[in-house]
């Protein structure tokens, strides 16, 4: 078997072109929720407390010098996109956690009711037939 022969093989089971789809959404998905927490859940959060960017926020290491304008010499730790990234991170986990949820559910077959018995197969049911009209003769 050749190699393009066993990748079109690859390439052709369902689960493989499920997670490309999965790999597509997730990307779109990942747009919606930067939106999201950039201009939705981050400003609230500013002005909360008092204007604050969480975007910009960053420890200089290194300041730029303005004497040498054409070239940037800033060097800092952008804690700020971290804070950011966590919570697309928290986001991102509680709405795949919901879907998966909700399939679990929708799977899940419900349980029949505790106070009622189930009822026997149809073959006891003839049984019990049989035997009721053999004790009536």
């Amino acid at each position: 078997m050749g190699v393009f022969s066993e990748f079109r093989e690859f390439i052709a089971r369902g689960n493989v072109i499920d997670l490309a789809v999965g790999v597509i959404i997730g990307a779109a998905f990942n747009d919606i929720v930067k939106v999201f927490v950039d201009q939705v859940i981050m400003p609230p959060i500013g002005l909360l407390t008092s204007g604050v960017d969480f975007s910009r926020l960053q420890w200089v290491l290194k300041p730029d010098d303005p004497a040498t304008a054409d070239i940037n010499e800033l060097v800092a730790i952008q804690y700020g996109a971290f804070i950011n990234a966590g919570i697309k991170f928290i986001i991102v986990a509680w709405a795949v956690f919901m879907l998966v949820k909700a399939v679990n559910a929708i799977r899940r077959e419900p349980a029949p009711p505790a106070d009622e018995a189930p009822a026997p197969p149809p073959q006891e049911v003839l049984l019990t037939e049989i035997r009721d009209l053999l004790k009536a003769k």
